[in-house]
């Protein structure tokens, strides 16, 4: 099992950016997905997640800025990030908590995450 971010750039500040996580392998279901961001000296932060029936949570730092979506046929998940900042700057990684079909258990699976810089 493995996740693959893309779409990360450098973006000027009020810009926009579209983030996409797939994930891929033996995958029996997948449970919540999410974004995470982690600034330079900082911890890694809950930015927002979906469950599998289209439910969200959002960071307030990011509420009526970012919008989560996902693809469940395409086991995909995706960040449409509107109006950035400058602290919004970071790696953005994403995250699914997912049961493999080789695995008795679930687990969160993470991706190598995808870089967003905002310049001013």
């Amino acid at each position: 099992v493995q996740l693959v971010e893309s779409g990360g750039g450098v973006v000027q500040s009020g810009g926009s950016l579209r983030l996409s996580c797939e994930a891929s392998g033996s995958i029996s279901s997948i449970n919540q997905m999410g974004w995470y961001r982690q600034a330079p000296g900082k911890q890694r932060d809950m930015v927002a997640v979906i469950t599998n029936g289209g439910s969200t949570n959002y960071a307030d730092s990011v509420k009526g800025r970012f919008t989560i979506s996902r693809d469940n046929a395409k086991n995909t998940v995706y960040l449409q990030i509107n109006s950035l900042k400058p602290e919004d700057r970071g790696i953005y990684y994403c995250n699914a908590n997912l049961k493999a079909k080789d695995v008795y258990t679930r687990r969160d699976y993470w991706g190598r995450g995808t870089q967003v810089t905002v310049s001013s």
